[in-house]
Protein backbone atom coordinates (compact mmCIF):
# COMPACT_ATOMS: atom_id res chain seq x y z
CA UNK A 1 0.00 0.00 0.00
CA UNK A 2 1.10 3.82 -0.52
CA UNK A 3 1.23 5.59 2.77
CA UNK A 4 2.64 8.69 4.13
CA UNK A 5 6.09 8.19 6.15
CA UNK A 6 7.18 11.27 8.75
CA UNK A 7 10.73 10.36 9.06
CA UNK A 8 12.22 13.19 10.99
CA UNK A 9 10.20 16.58 12.52
CA UNK A 10 10.21 18.54 9.46
CA UNK A 11 6.93 18.60 7.09
CA UNK A 12 9.76 17.93 4.63
CA UNK A 13 10.55 14.46 5.95
CA UNK A 14 6.62 13.70 4.96
CA UNK A 15 7.07 11.45 2.28
CA UNK A 16 5.18 8.75 0.12
CA UNK A 17 6.54 5.14 0.57
CA UNK A 18 5.58 1.51 0.19
CA UNK A 19 4.45 -0.19 2.89
CA UNK A 20 3.12 -4.08 3.85
CA UNK A 21 -0.53 -3.96 3.87
CA UNK A 22 -1.45 -4.45 7.79
CA UNK A 23 -3.12 -7.32 8.99
CA UNK A 24 -5.80 -7.39 11.80
CA UNK A 25 -5.31 -8.81 15.27
CA UNK A 26 -8.01 -10.04 17.31
CA UNK A 27 -10.61 -7.41 18.04
CA UNK A 28 -9.51 -5.38 15.25
CA UNK A 29 -10.53 -4.12 12.05
CA UNK A 30 -8.89 -3.21 8.38
CA UNK A 31 -10.46 -0.25 7.18
CA UNK A 32 -9.75 1.30 3.64
CA UNK A 33 -9.17 5.33 4.22
CA UNK A 34 -10.27 7.40 1.82
CA UNK A 35 -9.90 11.15 3.31
CA UNK A 36 -7.55 12.44 6.37
CA UNK A 37 -8.32 15.92 8.21
CA UNK A 38 -5.78 17.87 10.04
CA UNK A 39 -5.51 19.37 12.96
CA UNK A 40 -3.02 21.29 15.05
CA UNK A 41 -1.45 18.05 17.07
CA UNK A 42 -0.69 16.72 13.47
CA UNK A 43 1.03 19.80 12.78
CA UNK A 44 2.86 20.03 15.61
CA UNK A 45 3.95 16.68 15.71
CA UNK A 46 5.50 16.95 12.46
CA UNK A 47 7.51 20.55 13.09
CA UNK A 48 8.72 18.48 16.21
CA UNK A 49 6.49 20.74 18.71
CA UNK A 50 4.84 17.60 20.52
CA UNK A 51 7.87 16.60 21.76
CA UNK A 52 10.23 13.24 20.94
CA UNK A 53 8.15 10.43 19.31
CA UNK A 54 9.23 7.12 17.85
CA UNK A 55 9.70 7.38 14.26
CA UNK A 56 9.52 6.26 11.26
CA UNK A 57 5.64 6.99 11.78
CA UNK A 58 2.49 7.36 9.53
CA UNK A 59 0.66 10.27 11.16
CA UNK A 60 -2.96 11.54 10.51
CA UNK A 61 -5.41 11.17 13.66
CA UNK A 62 -8.08 11.60 11.79
CA UNK A 63 -9.28 9.87 8.90
CA UNK A 64 -12.59 8.57 7.62
CA UNK A 65 -13.15 5.04 5.68
CA UNK A 66 -14.67 1.32 5.54
CA UNK A 67 -14.10 -1.56 6.85
CA UNK A 68 -12.66 -4.23 4.19
CA UNK A 69 -11.63 -7.26 6.71
CA UNK A 70 -12.58 -8.20 10.08
CA UNK A 71 -10.70 -9.75 12.75
CA UNK A 72 -11.54 -12.28 14.99
CA UNK A 73 -13.73 -11.43 17.71
CA UNK A 74 -15.57 -8.64 15.93
CA UNK A 75 -19.09 -9.27 15.47
CA UNK A 76 -20.83 -6.00 15.79
CA UNK A 77 -19.79 -4.42 12.40
CA UNK A 78 -19.82 -6.10 8.98
CA UNK A 79 -17.60 -5.49 5.71
CA UNK A 80 -18.60 -2.19 4.43
CA UNK A 81 -19.63 0.18 7.34
CA UNK A 82 -18.47 3.51 7.02
CA UNK A 83 -16.61 4.35 10.33
CA UNK A 84 -14.12 6.66 12.22
CA UNK A 85 -12.14 5.68 14.57
CA UNK A 86 -11.64 7.64 17.88
CA UNK A 87 -8.18 9.29 18.18
CA UNK A 88 -7.74 7.63 21.94
CA UNK A 89 -8.55 4.81 20.70
CA UNK A 90 -8.22 3.04 24.26
CA UNK A 91 -10.47 5.38 25.65
CA UNK A 92 -13.55 4.08 24.89
CA UNK A 93 -16.32 5.86 28.02
CA UNK A 94 -15.83 7.35 31.20
CA UNK A 95 -13.52 9.34 32.52
CA UNK A 96 -10.07 9.66 31.28
CA UNK A 97 -6.89 7.67 32.57
CA UNK A 98 -3.16 8.04 32.62
CA UNK A 99 -2.90 4.60 30.50
CA UNK A 100 -5.06 6.47 27.24
CA UNK A 101 -1.89 8.48 26.41
CA UNK A 102 -0.45 5.15 26.06
CA UNK A 103 -2.24 4.70 22.63
CA UNK A 104 -2.72 7.73 20.46
CA UNK A 105 -3.92 7.56 16.88
CA UNK A 106 -1.15 8.87 14.77
CA UNK A 107 1.11 9.77 17.86
CA UNK A 108 2.14 6.63 19.42
CA UNK A 109 0.87 3.95 16.44
CA UNK A 110 0.51 4.29 12.86
CA UNK A 111 -2.54 6.56 11.67
CA UNK A 112 -4.28 8.05 8.62
CA UNK A 113 -2.26 8.82 5.67
CA UNK A 114 -2.06 5.00 3.86
CA UNK A 115 -4.49 3.17 1.74
CA UNK A 116 -5.34 0.75 5.15
CA UNK A 117 -4.88 0.81 8.46
CA UNK A 118 -5.83 -1.68 11.68
CA UNK A 119 -8.04 0.17 14.01
CA UNK A 120 -9.78 -1.70 17.20
CA UNK A 121 -13.16 -2.50 16.57
CA UNK A 122 -14.31 -0.67 19.89
CA UNK A 123 -12.59 2.32 18.89
CA UNK A 124 -15.09 3.87 15.65
CA UNK A 125 -18.12 5.00 15.13
CA UNK A 126 -20.86 4.72 12.44
CA UNK A 127 -20.60 7.59 9.78
CA UNK A 128 -24.02 9.05 9.04
CA UNK A 129 -25.11 8.90 5.27
CA UNK A 130 -25.17 12.23 4.30
CA UNK A 131 -21.89 13.19 5.14
CA UNK A 132 -18.65 12.56 2.54
CA UNK A 133 -15.93 10.68 3.27
CA UNK A 134 -13.96 14.40 3.59
CA UNK A 135 -16.96 15.72 5.84
CA UNK A 136 -16.22 12.56 7.94
CA UNK A 137 -12.84 12.76 8.24
CA UNK A 138 -13.31 16.06 10.16
CA UNK A 139 -15.16 14.46 12.85
CA UNK A 140 -13.08 12.48 15.44
CA UNK A 141 -10.95 15.91 17.11
CA UNK A 142 -12.45 19.15 16.16
CA UNK A 143 -16.31 17.71 16.27
CA UNK A 144 -15.46 15.48 19.67
CA UNK A 145 -13.99 18.51 21.23
CA UNK A 146 -16.29 21.44 20.44
CA UNK A 147 -19.17 19.29 21.40
CA UNK A 148 -17.42 18.27 24.91
CA UNK A 149 -16.97 22.35 25.18
CA UNK A 150 -20.86 23.10 24.54
CA UNK A 151 -22.14 19.96 26.98
CA UNK A 152 -19.73 20.94 29.37
CA UNK A 153 -20.79 24.84 29.71
CA UNK A 154 -23.88 23.71 29.55
CA UNK A 155 -24.93 25.67 26.38
CA UNK A 156 -28.50 26.64 25.87
CA UNK A 157 -30.67 28.87 24.33
CA UNK A 158 -29.81 32.39 25.22
CA UNK A 159 -26.19 31.61 25.90
CA UNK A 160 -22.87 32.93 24.75
CA UNK A 161 -20.13 31.43 23.27
CA UNK A 162 -16.57 33.51 22.13
CA UNK A 163 -14.45 31.49 20.32
CA UNK A 164 -11.02 32.57 19.59
CA UNK A 165 -10.56 31.67 15.40
CA UNK A 166 -11.93 30.06 12.56
CA UNK A 167 -10.26 27.00 12.94
CA UNK A 168 -11.99 23.23 12.54
CA UNK A 169 -12.74 23.60 16.48
CA UNK A 170 -14.51 26.78 16.57
CA UNK A 171 -16.51 26.27 13.00
CA UNK A 172 -18.16 22.79 14.71
CA UNK A 173 -18.57 24.88 17.73
CA UNK A 174 -20.27 27.46 16.24
CA UNK A 175 -22.70 25.05 14.63
CA UNK A 176 -23.04 23.00 17.60
CA UNK A 177 -24.16 26.46 19.44
CA UNK A 178 -26.41 27.61 17.20
CA UNK A 179 -28.29 24.55 16.92
CA UNK A 180 -28.06 24.56 20.83
CA UNK A 181 -29.94 28.43 20.55
CA UNK A 182 -27.15 30.00 21.52
CA UNK A 183 -25.49 33.44 20.63
CA UNK A 184 -21.73 33.29 19.18
CA UNK A 185 -19.33 36.02 18.81
CA UNK A 186 -16.15 34.76 16.96
CA UNK A 187 -12.61 36.76 16.57
CA UNK A 188 -10.34 36.61 13.57
CA UNK A 189 -7.48 38.89 12.01
CA UNK A 190 -9.28 39.09 8.91
CA UNK A 191 -12.59 41.00 7.86
CA UNK A 192 -12.76 38.58 5.36
CA UNK A 193 -12.91 35.31 7.36
CA UNK A 194 -15.41 37.10 9.82
CA UNK A 195 -17.72 37.87 7.05
CA UNK A 196 -17.53 34.14 6.11
CA UNK A 197 -18.47 32.67 9.52
CA UNK A 198 -21.14 35.04 9.99
CA UNK A 199 -22.57 34.02 6.76
CA UNK A 200 -22.23 30.33 8.81
CA UNK A 201 -24.14 31.20 11.38
CA UNK A 202 -21.97 33.87 13.95
CA UNK A 203 -23.78 36.58 15.36
CA UNK A 204 -20.82 38.50 16.06
CA UNK A 205 -17.59 39.27 14.33
CA UNK A 206 -14.38 40.99 15.85
CA UNK A 207 -11.14 41.54 14.57
CA UNK A 208 -8.63 41.48 17.21
CA UNK A 209 -6.20 43.71 15.20
CA UNK A 210 -8.36 45.89 14.78
CA UNK A 211 -10.16 46.15 18.50
CA UNK A 212 -6.98 44.62 20.61
CA UNK A 213 -9.31 45.04 23.42
CA UNK A 214 -11.73 42.85 22.50
CA UNK A 215 -12.05 41.19 25.98
CA UNK A 216 -13.94 45.03 26.34
CA UNK A 217 -15.97 44.58 23.53
CA UNK A 218 -17.36 41.18 24.08
CA UNK A 219 -18.62 42.98 27.67
CA UNK A 220 -19.76 45.76 25.44
CA UNK A 221 -21.59 43.45 23.18
CA UNK A 222 -23.10 41.59 26.27
CA UNK A 223 -24.21 44.19 28.27
CA UNK A 224 -21.52 43.26 30.45
CA UNK A 225 -22.80 40.00 31.01
CA UNK A 226 -19.80 38.13 29.31
CA UNK A 227 -19.31 34.87 27.74
CA UNK A 228 -20.77 31.93 29.00
CA UNK A 229 -18.22 29.99 27.48
CA UNK A 230 -15.47 30.87 26.25
CA UNK A 231 -13.04 28.33 23.53
CA UNK A 232 -9.40 29.26 24.97
CA UNK A 233 -7.70 27.94 21.26
CA UNK A 234 -4.68 29.86 21.66
CA UNK A 235 -3.19 30.08 25.23
CA UNK A 236 -0.89 32.30 27.27
CA UNK A 237 -1.14 35.32 24.95
CA UNK A 238 -5.26 35.26 25.00
CA UNK A 239 -5.84 33.59 28.40
CA UNK A 240 -6.16 36.83 30.86
CA UNK A 241 -8.47 38.62 28.42
CA UNK A 242 -10.81 35.43 27.89
CA UNK A 243 -11.02 35.12 31.50
CA UNK A 244 -11.99 39.08 31.53
CA UNK A 245 -14.56 38.77 29.07
CA UNK A 246 -16.40 35.52 30.63
CA UNK A 247 -19.35 35.46 32.21
CA UNK A 248 -19.47 35.04 35.89
CA UNK A 249 -20.01 31.10 36.38
CA UNK A 250 -18.78 31.08 32.84
CA UNK A 251 -16.53 27.94 31.32
CA UNK A 252 -12.79 28.43 29.99
CA UNK A 253 -12.77 25.35 27.55
CA UNK A 254 -8.90 25.12 26.87
CA UNK A 255 -7.64 23.64 24.00
CA UNK A 256 -4.96 24.93 22.18
CA UNK A 257 -1.24 26.85 23.12
CA UNK A 258 -0.34 28.29 19.66
CA UNK A 259 0.19 31.80 21.77
CA UNK A 260 2.21 30.04 24.52
CA UNK A 261 2.19 27.14 27.20
CA UNK A 262 2.99 29.03 30.41
CA UNK A 263 0.30 31.09 31.94
CA UNK A 264 0.51 34.32 33.53
CA UNK A 265 -2.64 35.53 34.68
CA UNK A 266 -4.81 37.21 37.35
CA UNK A 267 -6.48 34.52 40.03
CA UNK A 268 -8.49 36.99 41.39
CA UNK A 269 -11.09 37.33 39.02
CA UNK A 270 -10.83 33.56 37.89
CA UNK A 271 -12.26 33.58 41.77
CA UNK A 272 -14.49 36.49 41.60
CA UNK A 273 -16.41 35.02 39.27
CA UNK A 274 -16.42 31.35 39.95
CA UNK A 275 -15.28 30.75 36.32
CA UNK A 276 -14.35 26.72 35.78
CA UNK A 277 -11.29 26.23 33.84
CA UNK A 278 -11.54 23.34 31.92
CA UNK A 279 -8.38 21.55 29.80
CA UNK A 280 -9.29 19.06 26.61
CA UNK A 281 -7.84 15.84 25.64
CA UNK A 282 -10.10 15.15 22.70
CA UNK A 283 -12.34 12.48 23.89
CA UNK A 284 -13.85 9.23 24.35
CA UNK A 285 -15.22 7.06 22.06
CA UNK A 286 -18.42 7.51 23.70
CA UNK A 287 -17.74 11.36 23.23
CA UNK A 288 -17.50 11.67 19.47
CA UNK A 289 -20.63 8.82 19.46
CA UNK A 290 -22.56 11.98 21.08
CA UNK A 291 -20.59 14.27 18.65
CA UNK A 292 -21.73 12.36 15.91
CA UNK A 293 -25.07 12.16 16.87
CA UNK A 294 -25.55 15.60 17.50
CA UNK A 295 -24.48 16.11 13.98
CA UNK A 296 -26.72 13.25 12.28
CA UNK A 297 -29.95 14.76 14.35
CA UNK A 298 -29.21 18.60 13.39
CA UNK A 299 -27.82 17.63 9.87
CA UNK A 300 -24.70 19.68 10.40
CA UNK A 301 -22.30 20.26 7.27
CA UNK A 302 -18.81 20.32 8.42
CA UNK A 303 -17.22 23.19 7.27
CA UNK A 304 -14.00 21.92 4.66
CA UNK A 305 -11.77 25.08 3.90
CA UNK A 306 -9.53 23.50 1.23
CA UNK A 307 -9.14 19.68 -0.07
CA UNK A 308 -5.62 18.52 -1.18
CA UNK A 309 -4.67 15.37 -2.96
CA UNK A 310 -2.36 12.82 -1.64
CA UNK A 311 0.65 13.80 -3.25
CA UNK A 312 0.26 17.11 -2.10
CA UNK A 313 0.38 15.92 1.76
CA UNK A 314 3.39 18.41 2.78
CA UNK A 315 1.80 21.19 0.70
CA UNK A 316 -1.56 20.46 2.99
CA UNK A 317 0.58 20.58 6.17
CA UNK A 318 2.07 23.97 5.42
CA UNK A 319 -1.53 25.88 4.65
CA UNK A 320 -2.52 24.71 8.31
CA UNK A 321 0.47 26.22 9.30
CA UNK A 322 0.16 29.21 7.27
CA UNK A 323 -3.46 29.59 9.68
CA UNK A 324 -5.56 30.80 6.61
CA UNK A 325 -8.34 28.35 6.66
CA UNK A 326 -11.43 28.71 7.92
CA UNK A 327 -12.93 25.16 8.95
CA UNK A 328 -10.93 21.71 8.23
CA UNK A 329 -7.75 21.50 5.69
CA UNK A 330 -8.45 17.46 4.23
CA UNK A 331 -6.32 15.15 2.40
CA UNK A 332 -7.91 13.15 -0.21
CA UNK A 333 -6.45 9.34 -0.25
CA UNK A 334 -8.36 8.83 -3.50
CA UNK A 335 -9.30 5.23 -2.30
Amino acid sequence: MQAIQLTAPSIDSLNICELPCPQPNYGEVVIRQHAVSLNYLDLALATGKFGAIAQPLIPGADSAGEIIELGAGVSSWQIGDRVVPGMMYNWHAGALRSEHHHALRGVTTNGGLAEYAVVPAESLVRIPDFLSWQQAATLPIAATTAWNAIVRAKIQPGSTVLLLGTGGVSLFALQYAKSAGARVIILSSSNEKLARVKALGADEGINYREQPDWDRQVLKLTNNHGADLVLESVGASTFAKSINAAAYNGTLFVIGFIGGEELNVPVLPIMQKMLNIVGNNTGSTSDLRAAVRAIETSEIQPEIDRVFAFADTQEAYRYLQSAGHVGKVVIDLGN
